[in-house]
């Protein structure tokens, strides 16, 4: 099963905010344009949700990504902690270089391309997915995730720099990652998104099993339409039963 056909069930969620995957690459693109402008890394994001596919390179950045991705040296200004306290986002540039020590960096190098597309014009495999999700579409998504291996759910962010949690995060580690629109500094300061939704962020390497799990699993469990009386009735039902099954009835 190919990519995009894996990626055909999430026509299903009716997201209002396409989904968008990307992908890191050393040697050039193929079958892409470049960015015809200069964005900061976050504000790639809502530019593929409008149906753009593109690759970025170190020259279509204004941000620190860059540093982030390992396309060049990191910029002390930043990096010494001094800006985060005049913006009002750190007491002291201690607390705001810790930041710096924290966020995941790619190496130096090992990346020169960043590919954006919606995931319906995809034409690469991509690295990573990224949802932006109403509360209910977020719950089938991370039960999804969890539905065969009842793994948790970790969100990792900083106060600044939320693309590199969203964005390389998951690449580098394998691992879900998710925030709430709004919490982001700069995502927040930008306007990108309005806020209270879930941004999910899912590595390609989870996503066969997301794909088979959604197609078993029930979306909508009877108990979300029971109301509170309802479900406990239920539950209390599922206990007594499992009890006799198991020769436990008192």
């Amino acid at each position: 099963m190919d990519f995009k056909e894996k990626l055909s069930i999430f026509n299903e969620f009716g997201f209002e905010i396409p989904p968008v995957a990307l992908k890191f690459s050393p040697t050039k693109p193929q079958g892409l344009e470049q960015l015809d402008g200069v964005l900061d890394f976050c504000e790639m994001l809502p530019e593929a949700q409008k149906g753009k596919s593109f690759y970025a390179t170190k020259e279509n950045f204004s941000c620190v990504a860059p540093f982030l991705l390992g396309m060049k040296e990191g910029d002390p200004v930043f990096e010494s902690g001094c800006v985060g306290p005049f913006l009002g986002a750190f007491k002291d540039p201690k607390a705001n270089q810790r930041v710096y020590y924290t966020i995941p960096k790619l190496h130096r190098g090992t990346v020169n391309y960043v590919m954006f597309s919606p995931i319906n014009d995809l034409n690469f495999d991509p690295d990573v997915l990224i949802f932006t999700a109403k509360v209910n579409q977020a719950e089938i998504i991370l039960r999804g995730l969890s539905y065969d291996n009842g793994k948790m759910w970790i969100a990792k962010g900083t106060t600044v720099i939320a693309c590199a949690w969203l964005f390389i995060y998951p690449y580098l580690t394998g691992e879900v990652n998710f925030t709430i629109t709004g919490l982001g500094f700069g995502m927040r300061a930008r306007r990108l998104f309005p806020e209270g939704l879930i941004l999910l962020s899912i590595p390609s390497d989870r996503l066969a099993q997301l794909v088979n799990n959604l197609k078993e699993m029930p979306w909508q469990p009877i108990s979300y339409s029971l109301g509170r009386e309802g479900h406990k009735r239920r539950v209390k039902e599922i206990i007594q039963q499992i009890k006799k099954e198991l020769g436990l009835e008192e």
